[in-house]
């Protein structure tokens, strides 16, 4: 990938390497050779093919992803970071909608779907009463096979009785209960957050990473139907408003 390529600084007394072997990166990027989502050379390849240490390798990828150049998962490697996805903040959309409009893949991966017996904030925010059941899903949402979203999820059974007969891994949570309870109102709350370790592990994201959390009601003529905790990784998504007139 870098074949002819030389490294001059630190070389001629000209400047930190790390700095060179970052703009070789974004040479590539801004030329658009490597499009947002393309995989770059992992920090073991670029020690073989630029003869650099291990540290001057790791030290440029670092940069590069807290600049927003690069996106570092776990256990998969580093990519061209696109523009970060955006959420309607006060809409109740569909985030797999929001994801196709933006030209790329929503997957699901259900990782929790069974009912329970509410804990007293659930029974309060649904209304019901302390230990009544509660339906109880909990989704992490890709986004070109990067993770972006947890949804975290309790519903009302008496509103939505066959929830847990879903597939949602096709269909969202979002799509099913607009169709089974249509949405007559809704509340929002949005905290900027640490990542909990499992949450962390979820989104592929360093352990105690800011994050973006909407905690979302809704309502139905029938009463509440459920209520949400959204969680975002800061680095990759970004919440947007807009009410009005703009012109």
């Amino acid at each position: 990938m870098f074949s002819g390529q030389t490294l001059r600084k630190d070389r001629d007394g000209s400047g930190p390497l790390y700095l060179e072997v970052k703009q070789l990166i974004l040479d590539r990027i801004y030329r658009g050779e490597w499009q947002p989502n393309h995989r770059i050379p992992s920090e073991n390849e670029l020690v073989s093919e630029l003869g650099i240490s291990k540290m001057t390798a790791n030290r440029a990828l670092r940069e590069l992803a807290h600049e927003g150049e690069l996106v570092r998962v776990q256990g998969v490697g580093s990519f061209v970071a696109q523009k970060k996805g955006y959420s309607a903040l006060f809409e109740v959309r569909n985030i797999a909608e929001e994801i196709a409009e933006r030209g790329h893949v929503h997957a699901a991966s259900v990782i929790v779907l069974a009912d329970q017996a509410a804990s007293p904030d659930v029974a309060d925010a649904l209304d019901l009463p302390i230990g009544a059941p509660v339906f109880h899903s909990l989704i992490v949402h890709h986004e070109n096979d990067v993770p972006v979203q947890i949804e975290d999820r309790f519903v009302n059974p008496a509103l939505v009785p066959d929830y847990l007969s879903q597939d949602f891994s096709v269909i969202t949570p979002n799509v099913y209960l607009s169709q089974k309870a249509p949405l007559t109102g809704s509340e929002h709350v949005v905290e900027s957050i640490l990542a909990q370790p499992w949450e962390a592990k979820l989104l592929v994201i360093l352990h105690h990473e800011p994050c973006l959390m909407i905690r979302r009601r809704t309502w139905s003529s029938g009463g509440v139907v459920s209520l949400a905790r959204l969680i975002y990784p800061g680095t990759r998504y970004r919440l947007e408003s807009r009410h009005g007139k703009t012109t």
